[in-house]
């Protein structure tokens, strides 16, 4: 039977990627640092997906296991699996490449065939950065061996997976949408046939598309949410005052892509509606305070609110709205955030003009760096 490894056996794990994979006649095997979610994936070898959308439904995933990530079991694991994925947060990558390098190179001792690594992150290139990292734990026969017959495909993935609390610790809550968009010129040995996943040679122009408009609009969702006092990503998109930022900031993105990467102006004017109405979903219960997490990562110059800023502004477009949903950002202070508490301890120390010109890359007095400062005070009056 074919098999692949998950690493990561959290929410996104089980909910999304995983699942595919299962569904797609694969024996999914879950590789975590959490003995309680492995013990249990081993005792059930199933679990349940419940959607949370009006038409509830339940889909039970079977033929699973389990194996710790920081093991020795898993080098055997990858050393007879034909794809690997992840879904463990684009920092803990630098944290499984050497156990990834290991098994590669029990594959080359095995004489195995093609495997194919896809890192399933919120993050632009995440595959290539998990590539970087297990190269440099592999020997010169290791690498040869891994130019030839390892894919390190980079891809976009796109599915609201809250926390949720079900009658079994393996239970998970989703959205009815996803999509997992993967370059295929990476792949090794055959195109993989997963039912869900797409095939692109322009993953770029997907992995924009998603994070300048799903990302952009959820943490500007967020950050205006939490500024009012709103404890919920469906309950602050209803709110107009939110709504007349959160809009228009994912049509000044919107506006951005369709020039650079050729999208058809009126799909992705549909695509920005199904979002919208993502976030309106009152099934999926997702808290400002999680989608506005890390605030520091997500307002650099290449990410969701300075990225799409940056490309409207290199094609001479408006970005007002964009703007103001970064300057929100810096309003975030929620003490249980490292970066948050970070982000606001350095607001006290130096003031918050250094901060985000140093946190943006803007020139201080800059067009844009005076248009955050300015929106970063009109802000001040949203607070709940």
């Amino acid at each position: 039977m074919k098999k692949a490894i998950q690493f990561g056996a959290g929410n996104i794990g089980r909910g999304f990627i995983g699942a595919l994979l299962a569904n797609a006649g694969y024996h999914v095997v879950f590789a975590d640092v959490n003995e309680q979610m492995i013990n249990a994936l081993n005792e059930q070898k199933s679990y349940n997906i419940h959607i949370l959308d009006l038409e509830k439904s339940v889909q039970t995933i079977t033929n699973v296991s389990g194996c710790m990530s920081n093991g020795t079991e898993i080098i055997d694991e990858i050393a007879t699996a034909e794809i690997i994925t992840t879904a463990v947060g684009p920092n803990v990558l630098k944290f499984i490449a050497p156990t990834i390098a290991q098994g590669i190179e029990a594959r080359r001792n095995a004489g195995a065939g093609a495997l194919n690594i896809i890192a399933c992150e919120n993050m632009v290139g995440a595959t290539s950065h998990l590539q970087e990292q297990v190269e440099s734990h592999l020997s010169e026969e290791g690498k040869a061996y891994a130019q030839e017959h390892v894919g390190f495909a980079n891809c976009s993935v796109d599915r609201i997976v809250p926390p949720f609390q079900g009658d079994n610790l393996l239970d998970v809550g989703v959205e009815a949408f996803h999509e997992w968009i993967v370059e295929e010129p990476k792949l090794k040995g055959g195109t993989p046939q997963i039912d869900g996943m797409k095939l692109t040679d322009n993953l770029v122009a997907y992995v924009q598309r998603k994070l300048f408009t799903l990302n952009t609009g959820h943490a500007i969702t967020a950050y205006l949410g939490f500024l009012k006092g709103i404890e919920t990503i469906d309950q602050s998109i209803q709110d107009e005052s939110v709504r007349a930022i959160v809009r228009p900031a994912m049509e000044e993105s919107g506006a951005a892509l369709v020039k650079k990467h050729g999208f058809d102006a009126d799909e992705h004017a549909k695509y920005i509606d199904k979002i919208e109405t993502r976030f309106k979903n009152p099934y999926i219960r997702d808290e400002v305070i999680r989608v506005g997490r890390e605030p520091l990562r997500k307002l650099g110059p290449a990410d969701r609110l300075i990225g799409p800023a940056n490309m409207a502004a290199e094609l001479g477009l408006g970005r007002d709205h964009l703007l103001q949903g970064a300057a929100a950002a810096f309003h975030y202070d929620n003490a249980n955030d490292p970066q948050s508490a970070e982000l606001q301890g350095r607001i006290q120390a130096e003031g918050v003009g250094p901060v985000v010109s140093d946190v943006t890359g803007f020139a201080k007095d800059s067009e844009d760096y005076n248009k955050v400062m300015a929106a970063y005070e009109e802000l001040k009056s949203l607070k709940g």
